[in-house]
């Protein structure tokens, strides 16, 4: 049974890495136009062409650094990912682990919140989501990423909870991180009211958090036992209310 070869998937990694100030300036410069390009034509439209066009460089400028636009937006993606992914742990914590439904409904609300300000705050930052999502050759840097996030987050909850399944907390981990990014990817998406849908979704995933095994949480000691208080209750009743 004959099967159709893969196509080769194009290079994403720049060529090199500028080591002068002149050669980083023009570095920067390159992505700055591509993403100010990728927001005002979208992904279809963007071309390394028209990218030497609007920056007043020659191609082999571009070349120098990127190979093709694809190499342009996964160094834009990974950038926009990195600010991205560093509101997890910013607003996920211990501390809001070890408080209340509430607590850690407030603190996924925030994160919803933030991602999307954020993403809305980067130049091209819509454009640059969704060709992580729509461009195949992308899909790598989406997901690595995602998976790295999780990844750090299934390790913070193991210390809070360290009789729970590692591997229910991985998942658990990877689930909320998918649906963080895709309710932003919805926001963008739809003319939705943001507060709300940030609201809803951050209660349905601290009431599914809030069910992994909290009682099997030992309170953590600083001098004293943790009040039993502190700890996240086993039951959904506490949900934040919306």
């Amino acid at each position: 049974m004959s099967t159709t070869p893969r196509r080769p998937q194009p290079s994403l990694a720049t060529k090199k890495q500028p080591a002068q100030q002149r050669a980083t300036e023009t570095f920067e410069r390159i992505l700055e136009v591509t993403a100010q390009t990728l927001a005002d034509v979208g992904i279809e439209r963007l071309s390394t062409n028209l990218v030497c066009e609007r920056a007043h460089l020659t191609p082999p400028a571009l070349y120098r650094y990127f190979p093709n636009k694809y190499a342009l937006l996964s160094e834009l993606g990974q950038r926009l990912m990195l600010r991205q992914d560093e509101l997890v742990g910013r607003w996920i914590t211990e501390k809001v682990f070890l408080g209340t439904v509430d607590d850690l409904a407030a603190a996924l609300e925030g994160l919803v919140l933030d991602t999307y300000r954020v993403t809305q705050d980067t130049v091209g930052g819509v454009w640059i989501m969704r060709a992580l999502r729509a461009v195949p050759a992308l899909q790598e840097v989406r997901l690595g990423s995602h998976a790295s996030v999780a990844a750090a987050q299934a390790r913070m909850l193991a210390q809070v909870l360290p009789q729970a399944p590692a591997v229910e907390l991985a998942l658990a981990s990877r689930v909320v991180v998918e649906l963080l990014y895709a309710t932003v990817e919805m926001l963008f998406d739809e003319a939705l009211d943001v507060p709300a849908v940030a609201r809803t979704v951050a209660g349905m995933m601290a009431s599914h958090l809030a069910r992994i095994r909290p009682e099997a949480a030992a309170p953590r000691k600083r001098g004293a036992s943790v009040a039993k208080t502190r700890k996240l209750p086993s039951h959904a009743a506490n949900r934040r209310s919306s």
